[in-house]
């Protein structure tokens, strides 16, 4: 019983089935489209009230989906994102913009947090 256990066209194959169930239950766990992160000013200072956009591909262009404001401490939040392929981009009058960054996701609705805050600046 151990030898045919053990023989490659069993084991290589089990291997794959654990391998492919163990990710479609990492991605049943993270797939609510919460994207999270900072926006922070030229000094690295966190920034309240920017307005952080989120775009999502379109077919051939990215489109503007949804919008949300920083709380005190920079951080923002978004819930139900339903795409795979999506920008992130923040905005404050006085203070600058960010650049339109691109988010890399594995699958449609992954849960991310961004880790390099947005930078706004003059000009941005």
């Amino acid at each position: 019983m151990i030898r045919f256990l053990t023989n490659r066209f069993v084991l290589v194959p089990g291997l794959l089935a654990i391998v492919a169930l163990a990710w479609n239950l990492y991605v049943a766990t993270h797939d609510h489209g919460v994207v999270a992160g900072r926006v922070v000013d030229a000094a690295g200072q966190p920034v309240a009230g920017a307005t952080v956009a989120l775009w999502v591909f379109n077919f051939t262009t990215f489109e503007e989906k949804a919008h949300v404001t920083t709380d005190a401490s920079g951080g923002f939040r978004f819930a139900g994102n339903p795409s795979h392929r999506i920008q992130i981009s923040a905005e404050k009058p006085g203070v600058g913009r960010s650049q339109r960054v691109p988010v890399p996701l594995y699958f449609k609705a992954q849960d991310v947090t961004v880790e390099a805050p947005l930078q706004l600046a003059q000009g941005g």
